[in-house]
């Protein structure tokens, strides 16, 4: 990793961490990572881009890794992160730019190609796909045990997972967000407790890449990280025209827990093409929710041939 280089740049009086690489005269990649993740889960991502000629930028949200914290951090919503985004662009003078998401960083850039389509040049999400800015019903038929449900829960999290240091959340984190299955406590079990401290890490990833975010979140804790995305999620956008109107492509892993989500299926097989009408969708069949950790040569290649095609000579 070490030709990537890294810098603060000052937004909205912040300052944001971003991890850079690629020569500033080529076309722009901005990374948007999820939870719970920072701008080291597009290492692969941004080192293939570069090679292929174009300028990778990874930026940590606000309150997470290396950026700073909000100074309420149980007040940041997702608008805080697209108005980060918008700022870090302007800083950098970059006038337009292809978006790639993960997870949540999914929703931070389909709020952001709505609110600002003019400064994006195409889209990529992985894991979740462009979700129009409403309230979403997950919660809805599944058990009390739910983990968005749990995290949600003023106090709960805090208490689960102050109990292990950073980088043993994130492991936990990472086994279960790597399953098939939702993750769902017991009863009278925290989140934390579904994972057993002997379960081995998932082949891909390795104790220096779990070293490499356990220190990173014991900077920066998971305060700001549980309010975006978990107890933001009811917040609304005021905007008008829900159709994203540039090319777009969306990575699914077959085996991701996210698929399994009360009506996430029947979206993405009927009204996110109707709003994305520009979309490509393809699915690895072993992918899980980490597609672009668990299968970095596939994905790497799907990104580069969609920028490839959508880029202007």
């Amino acid at each position: 990793m070490e030709e990537i280089e890294h810098k603060y740049v000052e937004v909205n009086g912040l300052k944001l961490h971003i991890a850079e690489i690629g020569s500033g005269f080529s076309p722009v990649v901005v990374f948007l990572h999820g939870f719970p993740e920072i701008w080291y889960s597009w290492r692969y991502q941004m080192i293939a881009a570069a090679k292929a000629g174009y300028r990778a930028i990874a930026p940590d949200f606000r309150g997470y890794g290396l950026s700073d914290q909000p100074p309420q951090p149980e007040k940041t919503t997702f608008l805080d992160l697209v108005d980060d985004l918008l700022a870090l662009l302007d800083a950098l003078n970059i006038s337009k730019a292809f978006l790639i998401g993960k997870d949540f960083g999914s929703a931070i850039l389909s709020l952001f190609v709505l609110l600002h389509g003019e400064r994006v040049s195409g889209i990529i999400t992985m894991g979740v796909p462009f979700v129009p800015p409403q309230p979403p019903k997950y919660t809805e038929g599944l058990p009390e045990g739910f983990y968005i449900s749990r995290w949600r829960e003023p106090g709960r999290a805090e208490a689960d997972f102050g109990r292990l240091d950073a980088k043993t959340v994130v492991r936990n984190v990472y086994i279960l967000f790597s399953r098939s299955e939702i993750p769902i406590a017991d009863e009278n079990q925290e989140i934390m407790d579904i994972v057993q401290p002997s379960t081995p890490l998932p082949p891909w990833f390795s104790e220096e890449d779990l070293a490499a975010y356990g220190a990173l979140f014991e900077k920066s804790g998971f305060q700001t990280a549980l309010q975006v995305p978990y107890r933001s999620l009811l917040e609304q956008a005021n905007v008008t025209d829900l159709r994203v109107h540039v090319p777009a492509l969306f990575i699914a892993g077959e085996k991701d827990y996210f698929l399994k989500f009360p009506g996430v299926q029947d979206y993405i097989s009927g009204g996110l093409k109707s709003l994305v009408p520009n979309l490509e969708m393809v699915n690895l069949p072993e992918g899980t929710h980490f597609v672009q950790e668990q299968l970095p040569e596939e994905v790497n290649r799907l990104v580069l041939d969609f920028l490839s095609r959508n880029s202007q000579s």
